[in-house]
C-alpha cells in the first residue's frame, strides 16, 4: 500500500490549494479516505473523511465551508480543496486509508505528508 500526497506549498492568506493523495496497492474504491494534519508543536488533527464512493463527506467544524474533500476512484486519487486559507492552517497534511468503506477514523496506512504554509 502506498499513499502519496502532493500539492502543498506556500500560499498567501486567503489563497487556495488543492491537495492530492495518489493511492496504490489496494482496491481504492473499497475504502474511505481521510485527511489529517499536524501543525508545528501540536497534535494530529482530523480534518475530513470521505466514504468509498464519495457519496458522503465529513468535516471538522473548523473546516466546514472552506475545505472540500473529493475522490476520483477511476484515478485512485483523493483530493482536498482548501480555500480561504489562514496562517493557522499551516501544517503537514496527511492522507490516510480507513480500515473500512465508511467514516470510522480507524486508519491502517498513512502517506508521507505534504507541507502547507500560509504566510504573506
Amino acid at each position: 500500500v502506498q499513499l502519496v500526497e502532493s500539492g502543498g506549498g506556500l500560499v498567501q492568506p486567503g489563497g487556495s490549494l488543492r491537495l492530492s493523495c495518489a493511492a496504490s496497492g489496494f482496491t481504492f474504491d473499497d475504502y474511505a479516505m481521510s485527511w489529517v494534519r499536524q501543525a508545528p508543536g501540536k497534535w494530529l488533527e482530523w480534518m475530513s473523511d470521505i466514504n468509498w464512493d464519495g457519496g458522503s463527506s465529513y468535516y471538522a467544524e473548523s473546516m466546514k465551508g472552506r475545505f472540500t474533500s473529493s475522490r476520483d476512484n477511476a484515478r485512485n486519487t483523493a483530493y482536498l480543496q482548501m480555500n480561504s486559507l489562514k496562517p493557522e492552517d499551516t501544517a503537514v497534511y496527511y492522507c490516510a486509508k480507513e480500515r473500512g468503506s465508511h467514516y470510522g477514523r480507524e486508519y491502517d496506512y498513512w502517506g508521507q505528508g505534504t507541507q502547507v504554509t500560509v504566510s504573506s
